[in-house]
This record gives structure tokens, C-alpha cells and sequence, in this order.
């Protein structure tokens, strides 16, 4: 028997990868000793010139390599992205006097959902460890976190394809809760159905309603589907394994298709290409939230029912050079034809201008409330 001429060239690139592993971790180590130095001189954590120098003057060292432009561009955005979350979340630690080593984190569904997806990718950035309790409705996750049966709840808000959610934000009108973080994680619906099954014999599927909606134009070349609505995308899956059945499917994610063993038999087909959907982070405690990071404040507002209300409120605003990035509004339950509106603000509750805007707000609206200032999810990768 011929030995295997690949192997010592796989033993040589393991080897290297392991000696790439301990360069990225001794860059992070660094990273973590630059934050000490921001906190000390008052700067931002993000310096995009600097970024923009590095990955130009890394782009040019990389041709004496032969290495593709686009591959060390995108290589280092990951690298730098995961600085900025590294040295964000020192900040905030130092900031909040509070270092978490183990989280107790309510999500929506079984294990295997976007929701659970989202969750574990939040503790990763946040916590050692993560302790998963799966939920069956939005209400229920709102009760974990009241009444202290778990540290924090993960639910989705909106969607880039579907829109909004209604019904986790009619949920944070009755609520103590504060909006402590956002985090904006990027869907890929598929169909997941048990090995060796076909998608032409496909004839039932199970899924969220939201999946459904944001898939619409994929579902319509095939009217003869029945779909059946479920509590989450993980529990359609789960589902699918109990009835065992090639002409049943499910619409859930990669992840949640493997740990289910379940085959994927078509993927990448939202109505929208950039699919994506933004999750929030709720606790009993608000967070303070360093003033060397972007942060966002979402406020909850009653207007009264004169004309130009809602625009005298916008205004305020304005005149105090907040950007609103989303206005949402929902019917009050029990009052007819009256309306709470949902403001997402760019800036920190503590800078001077939002606390001239919010109390300027506050007397010419019949209700305020801020719901929560929070780090901004959105980390502009350097282009």
C-alpha cells in the first residue's frame, strides 16, 4: 500500500494553521491593551482612517505574496470587527463596573431556531458561558426575564424583508424591561426535510409565519404546498423528524437542519436577497453605555390627537441634531384610534443634546418613556 502523498502536506498547513491561531490570538491580546490606552486619552474606539491606511498598506505588501486584494480586504474587516467588539466590550464592562461570566438567556423555540442562533452568538461576544432556555411565544420570554427566571431575553423586532414585528413591539408597551443591546443577524431560509427526501415530492411544510411571509415569491411556484403554521422555525423541524415522512419539510436554517439531521434541499430564496433581521437584548437592569462607542436610544412615545403632533415632536428632534432611524407606531389596546410611537435615536442618553431633546419631548407629549440606551450593532466594515 502506496502511503498517501498529501499527508505531510496536510501535517505542514495544520501546523501553520495553529501558528496562525496563536498570532490572531497574541493580536487580540494587543487589541485589548489599546482599549486601556483609549479609555485613559478619551478617544473612540474606532479610527477608520487608521483602518482604512492599514488594510491599504496590507493589500500592497500582499502583491510581493501574490495574495488577492479582495481576500486580504475582506480577512482583515473580520479581523478588525472582532477588535472593535473585543475593545467594546472592555469598555463596557469598565463602564458598567460589571463583568458576566455566565449568562442565563430566553430565546424563542427549541434549540436550532434564528432565535437560538442569535442568542448564542450574543453570549459568544458577552459571556464565557451560556445557560439556554428556549421559549414557546415572545410573551413568555418578556415573564422569564420579569420575574427573574433568566438574566436576559433575545427577540426579533424587525426584519429588511417582512418588516417589523407587532407583536414583540405591542409586548414592550407593558413592560419594565429595558432594551440593553441590538443585534442584526443575516437569514438564510431553507428547506429542510429528512435525508434522501426530493423537493418534487415535497407537499407539506411547516414553518414560523414570518419565514412564510418573507418567502412568499419562492412559495408561489409551488401552490400545491400545504403550510402549517408553528410556534418557531426550530419546533417545524422538530416536527418534521417526529413524523418522518420524504413528502414533509420544513423552513428553518443550516444550522438548525444539522443539528435535527435534517437535509437541505433549497436555500437563498427570501424575496429579498439581503435578508436580515435585527434582534434586541431585554433585562430587568438598563446598561450606561460609554460614550467612546456608538450607542442608540429607543424612546416610546403618546402624542395628542391635534394636528401636527407627531411632526412638533419630530421636530424637537431636529432642532437637536438627533437622527431618528426608525419610527414605528401601534394602536393602544383598549383606547380606539390612539397610537404609541417607537423612535430609534442615534446617541447616548447622557450626551447633552439627547437630554435637552427628551425633555423638551417629555413636555409637549402626553407620555414618554425611554426604553432602553444601548451599544449600536452596526460596525461599518472599512471599504
Amino acid at each position: 500500500m502506496l502511503d498517501n502523498p498529501l499527508l505531510p502536506l496536510r501535517d505542514q498547513i495544520t501546523s501553520l494553521d495553529k501558528t496562525l491561531l496563536e498570532i490572531i490570538a497574541k493580536r487580540r491580546e494587543l487589541s485589548a491593551q489599546v482599549v486601556q490606552a483609549k479609555i485613559a486619552a478619551n478617544i473612540p474606539v474606532r479610527d477608520i482612517a487608521r483602518e482604512h491606511a492599514l488594510i491599504k498598506t496590507l493589500i500592497n505588501q500582499g502583491k510581493q505574496y501574490h495574495l488577492d486584494d479582495l481576500f486580504i480586504k475582506r480577512l482583515y474587516q473580520i479581523i478588525i470587527e472582532d477588535s472593535v467588539l473585543l475593545q467594546r466590550k472592555i469598555l463596557q464592562e469598565k463602564v458598567n463596573n460589571d463583568t458576566i461570566i455566565t449568562a442565563k438567556i430566553a430565546f424563542l423555540g427549541p434549540k436550532g431556531s434564528y432565535s437560538h442562533s442569535a442568542a448564542r452568538r450574543y453570549a459568544s461576544a458577552h459571556f464565557e458561558q451560556m445557560i439556554e432556555a428556549g421559549c414557546q411565544t415572545f410573551k413568555d420570554i418578556f415573564e422569564q426575564v420579569e420575574k427573574g427566571f433568566v438574566d436576559y431575553g433575545i427577540l426579533p423586532i424587525e426584519n429588511s424583508s417582512s418588516g417589523s414585528i407587532n407583536e414583540v413591539y405591542d409586548l414592550l408597551q407593558k413592560t419594565n424591561l429595558y432594551i440593553i443591546g441590538e443585534l442584526s443577524l443575516p437569514i438564510d431560509h431553507c428547506i429542510l426535510a429528512m435525508p434522501n427526501s426530493k423537493l418534487s415530492e415535497i407537499d407539506t411544510v411547516y414553518s414560523h409565519p414570518q419565514p412564510f411571509q418573507q418567502c412568499s415569491h419562492f412559495l408561489e411556484k409551488f401552490p400545491q404546498w400545504k403550510i402549517v403554521y408553528c410556534d418557531s422555525t426550530s419546533s417545524a423541524m422538530e416536527t418534521v423528524v417526529k413524523l418522518n415522512q420524504p413528502n414533509i419539510a420544513a423552513i428553518g436554517n443550516k444550522d438548525g437542519g444539522e443539528l435535527y439531521g435534517l437535509q437541505m434541499l433549497e436555500h437563498n430564496f427570501a424575496n429579498q436577497k439581503e435578508n436580515i433581521t435585527r434582534f434586541i437584548i431585554l433585562s430587568r437592569k438598563p446598561v450606561e453605555v460609554s460614550s467612546q462607542i456608538p450607542a442608540k436610544t429607543t424612546i416610546l412615545l403618546k402624542t395628542g390627537q391635534h394636528a401636527g403632533a407627531l411632526v412638533d415632536a419630530l421636530m424637537v428632534l431636529r432642532q437637536h441634531h438627533i437622527i431618528m432611524t426608525k419610527l414605528e407606531s401601534r394602536p393602544i389596546h383598549g383606547n380606539p384610534w390612539e397610537e404609541m410611537f417607537y423612535i430609534d435615536l442615534q446617541g447616548n442618553i447622557d450626551s447633552l443634546d439627547m437630554q435637552l431633546a427628551l425633555k423638551e419631548l417629555s413636555s409637549i407629549t402626553l407620555f414618554l418613556k425611554v426604553l432602553g440606551c444601548y451599544p449600536s450593532d452596526s460596525i461599518t466594515a472599512v471599504i
